[in-house]
Order: C-alpha cells, then sequence, then structure tokens
C-alpha cells in the first residue's frame, strides 16, 4: 500500500457508509483526506476521527448534483495540500421502487446523483488532472450494473451508465491518468434503505441483515486500485458477498 501513502484524496459521499469506510482506510494508510457530503455534522466527525489518529482530513459540504459544487470540493484540496490524485466520486441514491410506482421523483434523484453527479466530477476534476499530467478517478457503481432485478431498473440504468461513461473516460484518459469502476455489491450502509417505497425498504433491509458485507471491504477494494504503481490501471472491481447471487 506505499502508493497511498501522501496522496490527496477527495471523496463524495463521505458522511457515512462506503465513503465514510474508504476515508478513514485511506487516512489510516497515509493518505489525505478531502470529505465531501451533505451533511456537515457527519463530515466534521468523520474529520475528528481521523484527525485523533494522526491522520489529515477536511471537510467540505458538497452536493454532487451542483457543478459548483464539486469545483469547490476539488478547489479546497488543491488550496490546502497543493493538489489532487484521485477523486472517488462515491456519493449516490438507491431510491428504488417498481416501475408502477411513477416515483418519477426518485427516478430524478437517481439520475441527478448517480450520474449527473459524476458527470460533475470529471468537469472539475479533468482539467486539474490534465494540468497536472497525473490523476485517477474512482468512481462506485454497483452489482446492478450486471444483474438486472426487479424494481431496481432505474438505480440499474444509471450504475450502467456509470460504467460505460468510466470506460470512455479511460479510453481517452490517456497515459497519464486512471480510471476505476469499484462495483460493489450488497453492503451494510443505511443508503440502502432510503426508498420511499416501504416494500422495497422491507425487502432491502431484511436482504441487506442476512448477506450484507461491510462497507470496509469495499474501502479496501478501493485501496487497492489506488495503490497500485503509475502506469497500472484497474479498470473494474466487483466484490459481492458470497451468499449474493
Amino acid at each position: 500500500m506505499d502508493g497511498i501513502q501522501d496522496k490527496i484524496v477527495a471523496i463524495t459521499g463521505a458522511s457515512s457508509g462506503i465513503g465514510e469506510a474508504t476515508a478513514l482506510h485511506l487516512a489510516a494508510k497515509g493518505a489525505k483526506i478531502i470529505l465531501g457530503a451533505r451533511r456537515t455534522e457527519r463530515l466534521t466527525s468523520v474529520v475528528e476521527r481521523i484527525t485523533a489518529s494522526g491522520g489529515e482530513a477536511i471537510a467540505v459540504e458538497t452536493d454532487v448534483r451542483s457543478r459548483e459544487a464539486l469545483e469547490v470540493l476539488i478547489a479546497a484540496a488543491r488550496s490546502r495540500f497543493g493538489r489532487l490524485d484521485v477523486l472517488h466520486q462515491n456519493a449516490g441514491s438507491m431510491a428504488v421502487s417498481p416501475f408502477d410506482a411513477l416515483d418519477v421523483d426518485g427516478w430524478q434523484q437517481m439520475v441527478d446523483v448517480n450520474l449527473v453527479g459524476v458527470l460533475n466530477g470529471i468537469a472539475a476534476a479533468l482539467p486539474v488532472f490534465r494540468e497536472q499530467g497525473s490523476g485517477h478517478f474512482v468512481h462506485t457503481a454497483s452489482t446492478s450494473a450486471h444483474r438486472i432485478v426487479p424494481a431496481q431498473g432505474v438505480y440499474a440504468a444509471t450504475k450502467t451508465a456509470v460504467r460505460v461513461l468510466s470506460e470512455a473516460l479511460r479510453q481517452e484518459a490517456g497515459p497519464n491518468l486512471r480510471v476505476t469502476v469499484v462495483s460493489p455489491g450488497f453492503t451494510a450502509t443505511e443508503g440502502v434503505t432510503k426508498t420511499d417505497d416501504a416494500e422495497q425498504r422491507a425487502k432491502l433491509e431484511a436482504r441487506m441483515n442476512a448477506i450484507a458485507m461491510p462497507a470496509d471491504a469495499v474501502a479496501a477494494a478501493v485501496a487497492y486500485a489506488i495503490a497500485q504503481p503509475p502506469g497500472v490501471d484497474v479498470g473494474e472491481v466487483i466484490i459481492r458477498p458470497t451468499a449474493q447471487s
């Protein structure tokens, strides 16, 4: 993990779940962390945990639906640490429901956060990475981008789109930039049950309690990709519980 020491890593969706776990994991490996999310009180708590353990981190209120917010996040990284090595775009929405529920607001939320949010991050970070001559995009997708199940059609569509645009970005990136997709299966995070559809929420919660892997497992996968030497790009890591079909 020597490739993580002193890396400057910005993480969206960092107030809980995979983002929080990744921030703590990378900070313990010597990375300097910029945490972005909407819940600033939760971000402050994560920063305090990192600094109490001897690490370095700052918090920036970030709503990924706003391109300007991503620009502020990246500017904060450069202002505090002089550069940005990795942008881990992890913020996500899982407002799943059957199509017959006609949860149009939930559909829009998933498109805006899961897809447009990633595009906003690319727009903000790509010029910086080009200027530096180095940089690494890490995008959180999902096993839903590989296996479609009922009630998750729009969610799966957004995560499939993230895989597609990430591969296109990788092909355009050239020899000095890296692009990694991390596709987790069922993970024990609060986001899994944040749907307004009560039936789906109950099903997801029961499934999560039965088979979910810890967020730390995904954090380790992110760290593996970041730790690779220059010139080595981990295109995608699919990580799921062994009990998941």
